[in-house]
């Protein structure tokens, strides 16, 4: 995929998948777009759903979406976290050593490309801290770090990490600026001018629709307040080295808001199934909205070596 996309200029969406109904509405969000797509799942989410629970929702969605799909492990906090992901059957893992030392973080980094490598496995690494909440980490605004061009160099060459997670200006969560959202492309820039050819992630980089919050905090949620990356400048990061773009904030409020909505408005249900499809149709549009928005939409066909497949309106 990082291929295609770093040469390309775009990025490929990597949606954080919790369960049937996540799984169905990315890929058949990304089918309709004939878009490549990243799933990825934390190990909270492998713990939940279960290994095999997963890798069987996995397989259905490579049956029915014919897509170029990767399995990726999203902060994997140590060797062993990564170490069972691999052997689950992901293929793709992070580990995330940003807490680290930076001699620290090359050390673990390294371990993992070490067993990564000879079973086909990228890693992905994260250099600087992206603010609020990392797997099971809370990272605090005073505890942010942008990621240093000089150590990031100098980290891949140590590590042999494949991809580099960045810290340029955006955070976890819902709430990632309290004032204008502002990205460092500049130190962007200087780390793909250290490192070309590398792909780089942007993690914490959901867009917070406005009338997704909207739609949510009218049947009961509480996300005044709650802003996030411009799509303009996701969109201008991915022709500045980014190929993976991470996105999971957006598909929670858009599940959450719209399964309010049905509740509220159908107080007598009782049916999982009823009020989850309005959610898992939500996520499927706003998928399809950020494909294209990342440039990958219609990049699947081409991946695969077969005509552009004809996308649904």
């Amino acid at each position: 995929m990082y291929k295609a996309a770093y040469p390309g200029g775009f990025a490929i969406g990597a949606f954080n998948v919790n369960g049937l109904e996540s799984i169905q509405a990315v890929t058949a969000g990304c089918a309709a777009e004939d878009s490549p797509v990243i799933l990825q799942a934390c190990h909270k989410a492998l713990a939940q759903m279960g290994p095999k629970y997963l890798m069987k929702l996995i397989e259905a969605a490579l049956e029915t979406a014919d897509l170029p799909v990767a399995l990726h492990l999203d902060h994997g906090e140590d060797f062993e976290i990564c170490r069972k992901a691999i052997e689950c059957g992901y293929t793709s893992v992070m580990v995330d050593g940003s807490r680290f030392s930076l001699e620290e973080n090359i050390a673990l980094t390294r371990r993992v490309v070490e067993y990564a490598h000879p079973r086909g496995i990228p890693v992905e690494a994260e250099l600087g801290r992206i603010g609020g909440g990392e797997g099971v980490i809370l990272v605090g605004a005073a505890e942010a770090s942008y990621t240093d061009p000089a150590e990031a160099e100098r980290f891949v060459c140590e590590s042999g990490c494949d991809s580099l997670a960045v810290a340029i200006g955006t955070a976890h969560g819902a709430f990632k600026f309290p004032g204008e959202p502002k990205l460092d492309f500049e130190r962007l820039a200087e780390i793909r001018r250290r490192l070309p050819g590398l792909p780089l992630v942007l993690h914490g980089a959901s867009s917070v629709p406005q009338e997704c919050v909207a739609l949510a905090n009218k049947y009961g949620a509480k996300f005044s307040g709650a802003r996030g990356v411009p799509e303009e400048m996701i969109s201008r990061a991915a022709g500045m080295g980014v190929s993976k773009v991470n996105v999971n904030t957006d598909l929670c409020i858009a599940m959450i808001g719209n399964v309010r909505k049905y509740l509220s408005e159908n107080p007598q249900t009782c049916e999982p199934r009823d009020y989850l499809a309005d959610g898992r149709e939500a996520v499927k549009e706003l998928v399809r909205r950020k494909v294209r928005i990342m440039g990958s939409s219609g990049k699947a066909s081409a991946m695969m070596g077969r005509p552009a497949a004809a996308r649904a309106v």
